[in-house]
């Protein structure tokens, strides 16, 4: 029988604090404010004021990782308790509570991927159908017609009479012949399967599905003035696309088949039915968006370093920290990233990486294994990303 405890703090008590590990439980608002802030707070955030119904602490709870801000109460306070392992009891019987959780999850996560693009490559992408027309250039400028292709088709579809239709028709109709671009519309296939560089979806296209990766890779990506920034590399059991579903709005990302990949789809129709009847497969799409917004948080910081090698050396440290690597002495970890993966995280301008890629190669930190990037040292490469985050930039 699920029983949760209330847990009163007083005006000016703590509720959680930033960097604390091992958190396996969140709290719900009942009476009162709470005050949020992070020791270094993202440029142009302000800290933020929690009150009934909020939710403080779920994303380090439900992905297992410190807590990433520090939250203070503004006045005395009323909570719910609820652990890690009751989530799933909790949202079987009250659906509503997972649907403002993940809905919660899915707006903080357009605004960070807006945050970190505006700080990774310095500038923004209104959500405007033209973009899907640059997006499709960009890929065929660096050899992936593929991946052009499909965005020149979403781009014609939303925008036929647009500015640069009659450009877009003359190169999908060059690249038609000599592409396997797949899924160009939707159908209602419940697997699909993507070719390795071909596009799943284009930022700014509309959609109303979701993915959960079955096999492969696929890598999440956005495209501005030319430099392309990659969020994320999915693998099997991930899920992605949840954004477009939940809220209605054009894709905020890119997603591209990184290998050959089989997606399961979900659609509006067969979400609802997860929702109100899978709650395990609910509190995995839950843990999945906690993790996700973990790592968005961190690589947010790292935006905030001023050396590209300390910017490299410091993601690495958070794939590290996402795969929940046991650290000690001359740990070792495989990752499954080659040098120009890294930079394209990092948001490194193309024609900057030649340079900072021969540093990291050279770095005693890593070596490179069959062009993938393994660790040598976890605790020491950790340790050293921690250092260069604490320095004044």
């Amino acid at each position: 029988m699920l029983q949760l405890a209330f847990v009163n703090f007083r005006k000016d008590s703590y509720l959680v604090v930033e960097g604390k590990a091992d958190s396996d439980r969140f709290f719900i608002i009942q009476q009162g404010h709470v005050r949020c802030h992070r020791e270094k707070q993202i440029p142009g955030g302000t800290p933020e004021i929690l009150g009934p119904g909020d939710f403080v602490g779920v994303i380090p709870c439900m992905s297992g990782h410190s807590q990433i801000e520090t939250v203070i109460a503004a006045s005395d306070v009323v909570t719910i308790s609820v652990r890690r392992e009751q989530y799933p009891e909790l949202i079987a019987r009250n659906t509503p509570v997972a649907m403002k959780i993940i809905r919660t999850f899915a707006t903080h996560m357009r605004l960070l991927n807006e945050r970190l693009t505006q700080l990774t490559l310095k500038n923004v992408v209104a959500e405007s159908p033209e973009q899907m027309f640059s997006v499709g250039v960009y890929y065929e400028k660096i050899g992936k017609p593929n991946v052009a292709i499909f965005a020149y088709y979403q781009y014609l579809k939303a925008c036929p009479y647009g500015t640069y239709a009659a450009k877009a028709k003359e190169r999908f109709i060059s690249l038609r012949p000599v592409t396997h671009a797949v899924y160009f519309e939707p159908t209602p296939d419940l697997l699909r399967v993507y070719p390795r560089d071909t596009m799943i979806f284009s930022e700014c296209q509309r959609g109303a599905e979701m993915f959960i990766i079955q096999d492969g890779k696929v890598k999440i990506t956005k495209v501005v003035n030319g430099n392309e920034v990659t969020l994320a590399v999915l693998k099997r059991g991930d899920m992605f696309g949840e954004m477009a579903l939940l809220e209605n709005k054009p894709r905020s990302a890119s997603a591209i088949a990184d290998e050959e990949c089989r997606l399961m789809t979900v659609n509006r129709q067969n979400f609802d039915q997860m929702v109100a009847t899978q709650a395990q497969l609910i509190t995995r799409l839950t843990t999945m968006l906690a993790d996700r917004l973990w790592s968005m948080y961190r690589q947010l910081a790292n935006t905030q370093l001023g050396e590209p090698l300390h910017k490299l050396l410091d993601m690495l440290a958070l794939q590290i920290e996402k795969a929940k690597i046991r650290l000690g002495p001359n740990i070792q970890y495989q990752t499954d990233l080659t040098l120009e993966d890294v930079a394209n995280m990092c948001g490194i301008p193309q024609d900057q990486q030649t340079a900072s890629l021969f540093q990291l190669q050279n770095d005693s930190h890593i070596k490179l294994v069959h062009d993938k990037i393994l660790v040598l040292d976890c605790l020491e490469l950790v340790k050293q990303a921690a250092f260069y985050r604490k320095q004044k930039h």
